[in-house]
Protein backbone atom coordinates (compact mmCIF):
# COMPACT_ATOMS: atom_id res chain seq x y z
CA UNK A 1 0.00 0.00 0.00
CA UNK A 2 1.25 3.27 -0.99
CA UNK A 3 1.37 6.37 1.48
CA UNK A 4 -1.27 8.89 2.07
CA UNK A 5 -0.71 12.12 3.34
CA UNK A 6 -3.90 13.69 4.89
CA UNK A 7 -4.95 16.91 6.42
CA UNK A 8 -7.98 17.56 8.52
CA UNK A 9 -9.92 21.29 8.74
CA UNK A 10 -12.80 22.13 9.59
CA UNK A 11 -15.62 21.58 7.14
CA UNK A 12 -13.57 18.98 4.88
CA UNK A 13 -10.81 16.16 4.52
CA UNK A 14 -7.89 16.63 2.30
CA UNK A 15 -5.82 13.69 0.72
CA UNK A 16 -2.71 13.28 -1.27
CA UNK A 17 -1.30 10.44 -2.74
CA UNK A 18 -3.07 6.42 -2.33
CA UNK A 19 -5.30 5.07 -0.19
CA UNK A 20 -6.96 1.44 -0.19
CA UNK A 21 -10.87 1.44 0.05
CA UNK A 22 -10.71 -0.36 3.81
CA UNK A 23 -8.56 2.97 4.98
CA UNK A 24 -10.39 5.63 3.32
CA UNK A 25 -13.85 4.27 5.03
CA UNK A 26 -11.78 3.67 8.35
CA UNK A 27 -11.13 7.69 7.77
CA UNK A 28 -14.48 8.79 6.85
CA UNK A 29 -16.23 6.80 9.29
CA UNK A 30 -13.89 8.37 12.34
CA UNK A 31 -14.32 11.87 10.77
CA UNK A 32 -18.22 11.31 10.67
CA UNK A 33 -17.95 10.27 14.50
CA UNK A 34 -16.51 13.19 15.41
CA UNK A 35 -19.09 15.53 13.83
CA UNK A 36 -21.97 13.54 15.48
CA UNK A 37 -20.03 14.05 19.17
CA UNK A 38 -22.75 16.58 20.82
CA UNK A 39 -21.34 19.94 21.42
CA UNK A 40 -20.89 21.22 24.89
CA UNK A 41 -23.97 22.36 26.55
CA UNK A 42 -24.10 26.18 27.25
CA UNK A 43 -22.63 26.45 31.03
CA UNK A 44 -25.11 29.65 31.32
CA UNK A 45 -28.84 28.90 31.00
CA UNK A 46 -31.68 30.64 32.96
CA UNK A 47 -33.08 28.82 35.35
CA UNK A 48 -30.03 25.83 35.65
CA UNK A 49 -28.30 26.39 38.85
CA UNK A 50 -27.88 25.06 42.70
CA UNK A 51 -28.76 27.71 45.16
CA UNK A 52 -28.97 31.29 45.57
CA UNK A 53 -26.45 33.54 47.92
CA UNK A 54 -28.03 36.58 49.35
CA UNK A 55 -24.91 39.29 49.27
CA UNK A 56 -25.67 41.93 52.31
CA UNK A 57 -23.73 44.94 51.76
CA UNK A 58 -22.89 47.28 54.89
CA UNK A 59 -23.50 50.55 53.01
CA UNK A 60 -21.14 52.75 56.03
CA UNK A 61 -18.43 50.74 54.60
CA UNK A 62 -19.32 51.48 50.91
CA UNK A 63 -20.36 55.05 51.40
CA UNK A 64 -17.01 56.05 53.35
CA UNK A 65 -14.77 53.85 51.40
CA UNK A 66 -16.23 55.65 47.75
CA UNK A 67 -16.18 59.08 49.13
CA UNK A 68 -17.49 61.32 46.16
CA UNK A 69 -17.85 58.67 44.06
CA UNK A 70 -20.31 57.17 46.19
CA UNK A 71 -24.14 56.66 45.34
CA UNK A 72 -25.59 60.31 46.60
CA UNK A 73 -28.94 59.14 47.90
CA UNK A 74 -27.52 56.03 49.42
CA UNK A 75 -24.77 57.63 51.43
CA UNK A 76 -27.29 60.46 52.41
CA UNK A 77 -26.67 60.84 56.45
CA UNK A 78 -29.95 62.22 56.55
CA UNK A 79 -31.07 58.47 55.77
CA UNK A 80 -28.11 56.95 56.59
CA UNK A 81 -28.43 52.90 55.69
CA UNK A 82 -26.99 50.48 57.45
CA UNK A 83 -27.11 46.61 55.84
CA UNK A 84 -28.43 46.71 51.78
CA UNK A 85 -28.62 44.08 49.40
CA UNK A 86 -25.99 43.74 47.12
CA UNK A 87 -27.73 41.03 45.23
CA UNK A 88 -29.78 37.40 45.27
CA UNK A 89 -26.63 35.84 43.20
CA UNK A 90 -27.64 32.01 41.31
CA UNK A 91 -24.76 29.90 42.00
CA UNK A 92 -23.20 26.49 40.60
CA UNK A 93 -21.98 24.21 43.38
CA UNK A 94 -18.86 25.63 41.84
CA UNK A 95 -18.97 28.87 39.91
CA UNK A 96 -22.02 31.03 39.15
CA UNK A 97 -23.59 31.80 36.02
CA UNK A 98 -24.25 34.87 34.49
CA UNK A 99 -25.55 37.21 32.05
CA UNK A 100 -27.91 34.91 30.56
CA UNK A 101 -30.06 35.07 27.33
CA UNK A 102 -32.74 37.05 28.06
CA UNK A 103 -34.28 40.93 27.97
CA UNK A 104 -31.34 43.28 29.57
CA UNK A 105 -33.62 46.13 30.06
CA UNK A 106 -35.88 46.48 33.09
CA UNK A 107 -38.46 49.14 34.25
CA UNK A 108 -37.22 51.88 35.76
CA UNK A 109 -40.37 51.80 38.27
CA UNK A 110 -38.51 47.98 39.70
CA UNK A 111 -35.82 50.03 40.85
CA UNK A 112 -38.28 52.74 42.33
CA UNK A 113 -39.90 50.05 44.22
CA UNK A 114 -36.27 48.40 45.37
CA UNK A 115 -35.20 51.98 46.92
CA UNK A 116 -35.35 50.57 50.42
CA UNK A 117 -33.09 47.77 50.58
CA UNK A 118 -31.23 48.44 47.26
CA UNK A 119 -30.46 52.30 47.12
CA UNK A 120 -29.13 52.49 43.70
CA UNK A 121 -31.00 52.11 40.25
CA UNK A 122 -28.04 51.44 38.30
CA UNK A 123 -27.15 48.26 41.37
CA UNK A 124 -30.79 47.23 40.49
CA UNK A 125 -30.48 47.41 36.47
CA UNK A 126 -26.75 45.43 36.62
CA UNK A 127 -27.56 42.80 39.06
CA UNK A 128 -30.48 42.26 36.86
CA UNK A 129 -28.13 41.94 33.91
CA UNK A 130 -25.44 40.14 35.54
CA UNK A 131 -27.70 37.54 37.83
CA UNK A 132 -31.13 37.75 37.13
CA UNK A 133 -31.07 36.91 33.76
CA UNK A 134 -29.82 33.07 35.14
CA UNK A 135 -32.61 32.88 37.44
CA UNK A 136 -35.31 31.83 34.72
CA UNK A 137 -37.62 34.08 36.19
CA UNK A 138 -39.36 37.62 35.11
CA UNK A 139 -38.14 40.74 36.52
CA UNK A 140 -40.85 41.25 39.03
CA UNK A 141 -40.76 37.62 40.13
CA UNK A 142 -36.84 38.36 40.61
CA UNK A 143 -36.92 41.05 42.41
CA UNK A 144 -40.03 40.02 44.57
CA UNK A 145 -37.49 37.00 45.21
CA UNK A 146 -34.79 39.30 46.57
CA UNK A 147 -36.67 41.15 49.08
CA UNK A 148 -37.93 37.55 50.14
CA UNK A 149 -34.86 36.84 50.80
CA UNK A 150 -33.68 39.95 52.44
CA UNK A 151 -36.41 39.93 54.89
CA UNK A 152 -35.92 35.97 55.59
CA UNK A 153 -32.36 36.88 56.95
CA UNK A 154 -32.83 39.22 60.13
CA UNK A 155 -29.78 41.70 60.92
CA UNK A 156 -28.39 41.06 64.37
CA UNK A 157 -29.35 43.78 67.03
CA UNK A 158 -25.58 44.83 67.09
CA UNK A 159 -25.81 46.07 63.91
CA UNK A 160 -29.11 47.46 64.12
CA UNK A 161 -28.10 49.87 66.94
CA UNK A 162 -24.36 50.51 65.93
CA UNK A 163 -23.10 54.16 66.49
CA UNK A 164 -19.74 54.27 66.81
CA UNK A 165 -16.58 52.58 64.30
CA UNK A 166 -15.95 48.83 66.37
CA UNK A 167 -14.03 46.16 65.55
CA UNK A 168 -14.77 42.56 65.36
CA UNK A 169 -13.49 39.32 63.89
CA UNK A 170 -15.11 37.86 61.04
CA UNK A 171 -16.22 34.85 62.96
CA UNK A 172 -17.85 36.69 65.76
CA UNK A 173 -20.27 38.74 62.32
CA UNK A 174 -20.82 35.13 61.45
CA UNK A 175 -21.73 34.09 65.18
CA UNK A 176 -23.97 37.38 65.66
CA UNK A 177 -25.76 35.93 62.50
CA UNK A 178 -26.13 32.63 63.69
CA UNK A 179 -27.57 33.16 66.56
CA UNK A 180 -29.54 35.93 64.99
CA UNK A 181 -31.11 33.81 62.36
CA UNK A 182 -32.11 29.73 63.93
CA UNK A 183 -31.20 26.92 61.40
CA UNK A 184 -27.97 29.22 59.98
CA UNK A 185 -24.90 27.88 60.05
CA UNK A 186 -21.14 28.58 59.83
CA UNK A 187 -20.56 26.93 56.94
CA UNK A 188 -23.27 28.32 55.11
CA UNK A 189 -22.13 31.87 54.85
CA UNK A 190 -19.05 34.20 54.23
CA UNK A 191 -17.89 37.40 55.50
CA UNK A 192 -15.83 39.51 52.94
CA UNK A 193 -14.00 42.47 54.31
CA UNK A 194 -12.48 45.77 51.94
CA UNK A 195 -9.24 47.69 53.24
CA UNK A 196 -9.49 45.65 56.19
CA UNK A 197 -13.55 46.82 57.30
CA UNK A 198 -16.58 44.98 56.93
CA UNK A 199 -17.69 44.40 53.40
CA UNK A 200 -20.35 41.79 52.82
CA UNK A 201 -22.18 38.92 54.85
CA UNK A 202 -23.04 36.51 51.84
CA UNK A 203 -26.01 34.03 53.13
CA UNK A 204 -26.54 30.53 51.21
CA UNK A 205 -30.22 29.96 50.42
CA UNK A 206 -32.13 26.96 48.70
CA UNK A 207 -33.88 28.16 45.73
CA UNK A 208 -37.06 27.79 48.34
CA UNK A 209 -35.36 30.34 50.16
CA UNK A 210 -34.36 28.14 52.98
CA UNK A 211 -30.47 28.21 54.18
CA UNK A 212 -28.14 26.33 53.51
CA UNK A 213 -24.81 24.76 53.70
CA UNK A 214 -22.09 25.98 50.53
CA UNK A 215 -18.64 25.30 50.98
CA UNK A 216 -17.23 27.14 47.97
CA UNK A 217 -18.85 30.45 49.48
CA UNK A 218 -17.49 29.41 52.85
CA UNK A 219 -13.81 29.26 51.78
CA UNK A 220 -13.92 32.45 50.29
CA UNK A 221 -14.31 34.80 53.48
CA UNK A 222 -12.31 37.22 54.93
CA UNK A 223 -8.97 35.77 56.11
CA UNK A 224 -8.29 38.97 58.97
CA UNK A 225 -8.39 38.25 62.39
CA UNK A 226 -10.28 41.58 63.13
CA UNK A 227 -12.26 43.93 61.14
CA UNK A 228 -13.45 47.42 61.68
CA UNK A 229 -16.81 48.00 61.30
CA UNK A 230 -17.72 51.85 60.49
CA UNK A 231 -20.86 53.27 61.59
CA UNK A 232 -23.29 55.09 59.25
CA UNK A 233 -22.84 58.18 58.48
CA UNK A 234 -24.12 61.17 60.60
CA UNK A 235 -24.99 64.73 59.73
Amino acid sequence: MSTAHIAVRPGRIEASGEMTSSGCIRLISAFLLTMLLPLPASADQPGKFDFYVLSLSWSPTYCRQEGDDANPYQCDARNPFRFVVHGLWPQYERGYPHSCAGPKRIDKSIAVTMEDIMPSHGLVFHQWRKHGTCSGLTPDEYFDLTRLAYEKVAIPGAFSKLDKRRKASPETVEKAFRLANPGLRNNAMAVTCSKGELDEIRICLTKDLEFRSCAGVDRSGCRAKSLSVPPPLSR
